[in-house]
């Protein structure tokens, strides 16, 4: 039976490796056919930023994994409205295509789910 099931990330992207741990858990859950989406609240949203290049910091650029998403039918990605205000960044200049929703959209979101899973 599928569910739907809503990743919640707010980490900044290289912040104790959550976002590649929310990663990978949204990927499993889609491996398995549950209807994945993803909100990215809070620092999360610089994962989204454009043009970035992880591995000058000595870090493996999974973030190049963001845009395959789609392909495993995670395909309704959200952004927090607030934090892209809040990190001066747009919606176009995201590398992925997602939706921007605000508080009570989000509000609304959470309620929608059968589970809701945040690290």
């Amino acid at each position: 039976m599928t569910k739907k099931i809503l990743v919640v990330c707010d980490s900044a992207p290289f912040d104790a490796q959550i976002l590649r741990d929310s990663l990978d858990m949204a990927l499993i859950f889609a491996a398995v056919d549950q209807e994945v989406s993803w909100l990215f609240k809070g620092a999360s949203v610089l994962a989204l930023k454009a043009a970035q290049h992880p591995s000058q910091l000595g870090i493996k650029d999974f973030l190049k994994q963001l845009k395959t998403l789609e392909i495993y039918e995670v395909d309704r990605i959200f952004v927090c409205e607030n934090a892209l205000v809040e990190f001066s960044m747009s919606a176009e200049a995201l590398m992925i295509d997602a939706d921007t929703v605000n508080i009570q959209q989000q509000q609304a979101l959470l309620q929608q789910q059968d589970h809701v899973v945040k690290l």
